[in-house]
């Protein structure tokens, strides 16, 4: 696996790429708080067949932390930032995973460029009202009642060592499974200067993607991507709901759901990739 930096205007950012350029190729966007580092065990069981990419987005991972004036922390300009990405790359045709802050990018991509997917891999990440679990649901009260002094605390637990490690732990099968490099890792990355305040101005963002959910249910109808959905059934963020749902819209839509949490790709990595290979080999 080549671990690399390319220029997005002005901007290094930093992705993993793995496979020969002419296999399939598999697009991952990463979830929140994490990086491109969520996919690095799965992109290792992929390269024998495919061509894999995953980037980080703009003050996450390895990627160029600019300071909030510098730079919109929005899902609309981090979509933008991708995009350039995809661009500059040359990618024509591709897959693509997405999990968590991968969806509503993902599927702004989609949405304004159906040519480029060739399938939709989907891992907890929701697109429908019907999906939201119990923090969700918690964080969302909160903003309804405008009950700022809880939210304030709950943005604040999020990136302590044991909010993170929360995120990875609650609902697994088996803890001993998670790797604790992980979430370690996640912490390293929001004690750099700033880093922090990146993360916590593009979760207050989050709620721009709910007007957009009817945008993409219907480039769901319209265009029928093929579609796997892989999904941990015990996510406080995204329940088990969200991912019955694109039965709803999908006629070529394939569903398993996994005993784990919201990053079940911790415990499940060999099982979702052997279902990815499988899937793409149809």
């Amino acid at each position: 696996m080549k671990n690399k930096f390319i220029k997005i205007d002005d901007l290094s950012l930093f992705y993993r790429e793995a496979g020969e350029h002419n296999e399939e190729t598999i697009l991952l966007l990463h979830g929140n708080p994490t990086s491109s580092h969520m996919y690095k065990e799965l992109m290792g069981l992929l390269q024998d067949k495919y061509h894999v990419i995953a980037p980080d987005y703009p003050g996450y991972g390895f990627s160029d932390r600019p300071t909030t004036s510098e730079y919109e922390y929005s899902f609309e300009n981090i979509t933008n930032t991708v995009n350039q990405f995809i661009d500059a790359l040359g990618l024509k045709n591709f897959y693509l995973f997405i999990q968590d802050y991968g969806g509503p990018v993902g599927f702004r991509i989609a949405t304004k460029r159906p040519e480029l997917i060739k399938g939709l891999i989907i891992q907890n990440a929701n697109v429908y009202a019907e999906g939201f679990g119990e923090w969700a649901m918690e964080i969302g009260g909160y903003i309804q009642n405008n009950d700022l002094e809880k939210l304030s605390a709950y943005k604040k637990h999020l990136v302590t060592l044991e909010g993170l490690k929360e995120q990875y732990v609650t609902g697994a099968k088996d803890v001993s499974l998670i790797d604790p490099s992980s979430y370690y890792l996640d912490y390293a990355f929001l004690q750099r200067p700033g880093v922090e305040e990146l993360f916590l101005t593009l979760f207050d963002n989050y709620g721009t993607n709910f007007e957009k959910y009817e945008e993409w249910q219907n480039y769901l109808k319209t265009h029928q991507p093929r579609t796997l959905v892989v999904w941990g059934t015990n996510d406080k963020f995204f329940s088990k709901p969200g991912g019955e749902a694109y039965t709803k819209d999908l006629k070529d839509v394939e569903l398993h759901f996994f005993d784990g949490g919201h990053f079940m790709l911790e415990e499940y990595t060999p099982e979702v990739a052997q279902l990815i290979k499988k899937f793409i080999s149809k």
